[in-house]
């Protein structure tokens, strides 16, 4: 299933043919050529409760500080706001195409940062690092287009239940109408397998291109409530747009997002 969201990234505009998965990875000749994969805010303090006047004694009011000469309270200092947390990827910095695991370390502290085996796809394995690995709301995965050296972003993959959010404010569990919103239009979909949808083409909305050079892909899976006949329906091997009645009848949610350069 990945595989044909990989091809979605690929359609939208990536050169990693040559210089990504070949180098990334070997193709297994037992995979499906269908399935095969080649390769938030700013949180703001809230301020504490402002202390009432002692019982039985008042504030004295400004005025009859200064006609007293008693000095004035100074003014209560607002608590600054807390810097954004971590966890929007940006096409630059940490994820910028030429970082390594060497940057991811120094950015997010190496004992965050682990090299280990993530899933591919069709039950195949591939190296990659994992952020924050023992903590779902956290984890990242980076993959390398030189995996020998760490080096070169290939794809970033969020998914689980990973609280990143991709370049435009992409993150999983949007639905459709978010998603539209996000590109600023309605977008296209490749029908479902497996209850699973792909995002096929921006079709030149906002999601198309986003700052940093890098492209934004995006699978949709089908709410477990929908009627089977409702998600069959819509056939992997034909394009849907995300406002036809049918698409919106299953409900589907951003289940799976990829990065890649």
């Amino acid at each position: 299933m990945r595989g044909r969201l990989l091809s979605a990234l690929l359609v939208a505009g990536l050169v990693v043919a040559a210089a990504g998965p070949a180098s990334a990875q070997k193709r297994d000749p037992n995979i499906d050529p269908e399935d095969e994969l080649a390769p938030s805010q700013m949180q703001q303090q809230m301020p504490g409760a402002v202390a009432e006047p002692s019982r039985g004694k008042k504030a004295a009011h400004p005025a009859s500080r200064a006609a007293t000469g008693e000095a004035a309270e100074p003014a209560e200092k607002k608590p600054a706001a807390r810097p954004a947390p971590f966890r929007a990827v940006a096409c630059n910095g940490a994820f910028a195409k030429d970082s390594s695991n060497i940057k991811l370390a120094q950015v997010f502290d190496a004992h965050n940062v682990t090299f280990s085996e993530v899933d591919a796809g069709s039950g195949a394995k591939t190296m990659a690092s994992v952020l924050f690995p023992n903590d779902s709301r956290k984890r990242l995965e980076v993959w390398w287009s030189n995996p020998a050296s760490r080096s070169g972003t290939y794809l970033i993959v969020i998914n689980g239940q990973s609280g990143w959010t991709a370049p435009g404010g992409v993150r999983l569990g949007l639905t459709l109408a978010e998603l539209e919103k996000l590109n600023h239009k309605p977008f296209k979909l490749k029908g479902f397998k497996d209850n699973v949808a792909v995002v096929s083409d921006w079709d030149g909305g906002k999601l198309l291109d986003v700052a940093g050079g890098c492209k934004v892909a995006a699978s949709m899976r089908a709410d477990p409530k929908a009627a089977e006949d409702a998600v069959s329906a819509l056939a992997a091997d034909k394009e849907f747009s995300s406002s036809d009645e049918a698409v919106r009848a299953v409900k589907p949610t951003v289940s799976e997002i990829l990065i890649g350069y």
